[in-house]
């Protein structure tokens, strides 16, 4: 089976090593690479130096924090990037969390749901062509951007409520971290009544797990706790864990049980079927899927699994 709707998200320290990855994924043929901005490098000056550089892979944010940035300059370093890339590029938004928001830049993280809808609001409006005379709550936006551009926007959900905004007002919804099941049962009904409530239909649902090629369990261990050790610490994450039925989670501590779930793990084919398991049951319409490297060499580890994806 071939799957097209299967892209990768890649973390690295560096900008020159996140082009690396991207150029080695455009050739091994990896559908699409998500890239997240948030302590790490700006996805937005990658994606530009990987538009001149690659073909065919599609690139999307996963994403790109609200709260540090104004919507019209989004909207234009996005119709921007569509330019240099037509029809590859997604723009992926969300508030992020109010520990990065708040500890990082020193903002108040308030009403991130309602920061988000004016944004989102705001930036598709630019992105369609339109001039824009705008006085919310959180933003005051008047003017245009220099050209109109096609660029899918979707926005960040993990609660209910998010995943109804995603249906009332944007081209989709990224996860992160959230179990098949919990995607099934929650986000899917969540944005049905959001898609409902604004007479549209439901828009796509891009899911998003960890990826890690080892037979190894100790190795796994490591790979999680020094790459995803914090979000069991957050408590939204911890909620959301508790929600799809891992109340252990409120001890903000991975459990076998809650990594098993968002993490695809084993070896090549040990992998290829947890895809298919997951994109089953979830019902999504994309899955990302974020590399977890293993082992002293990170770059051949990275390599490996951007060449199984290619495969897919």
């Amino acid at each position: 089976m071939a799957w097209a709707n299967v892209g990768v998200a890649i973390h690295e320290p560096t900008a020159a090593a996140m082009l690396t990855a991207v150029r080695y994924a455009d050739s091994a043929g990896v559908p699409a690479v998500w890239l997240t901005t948030g302590a790490g490098p700006d996805a937005m000056i990658v994606f530009a130096a990987a538009a001149a550089c690659t073909t065919t892979v599609r690139m999307g944010t996963a994403i790109i924090p609200t709260f540090p940035r104004h919507p019209m300059v989004v909207a234009q370093q996005s119709a921007d990037l569509a330019s240099l890339a037509p029809q590859r590029f997604t723009l992926g938004l969300g508030p992020s969390h109010a520990p990065g928001i708040e500890g990082r830049y020193g903002l108040a993280y308030e009403r991130p749901l309602e920061h988000l809808k004016e944004f989102v609001t705001i930036v598709t409006n630019l992105l369609s062509g339109q001039e824009v005379d705008w006085a919310g709550k959180r933003f005051k936006v008047k003017g245009k951007i220099n050209h109109a551009a096609d660029v899918p926007v979707i926005i960040s959900a993990l609660r209910e409520r998010s995943f109804e905004l995603a249906g009332e007002i944007a081209d989709g919804a990224v996860t992160w971290l959230c179990p098949a099941p919990y995607l099934r049962d929650v986000a899917m009904p969540a944005m049905a009544r959001g898609g409902a409530t604004a007479g549209r239909r439901t828009p796509r649902l891009v899911a998003h797990a960890f990826l890690c090629l080892t037979e190894d369990p100790m190795l796994l261990r490591q790979a999680v706790s020094q790459s995803m050790g914090n979000y069991p610490r957050l408590t939204n994450y911890q909620e959301m864990f508790a929600s799809a039925g891992f109340p252990e989670a409120r001890q903000g501590e991975w459990t076998s049980a809650m990594s098993d779930a968002v993490v695809l793990h084993g070896d090549e084919p040990a992998a290829r079927r947890k895809i298919g398991e997951f994109l089953e049951v979830s019902g999504a319409d994309e899955l990302i899927l974020s590399v977890l490297p293993i082992g002293a060499d990170r770059t051949l580890s990275t390599q490996r699994t951007l060449d199984f994806v290619g495969s897919l």
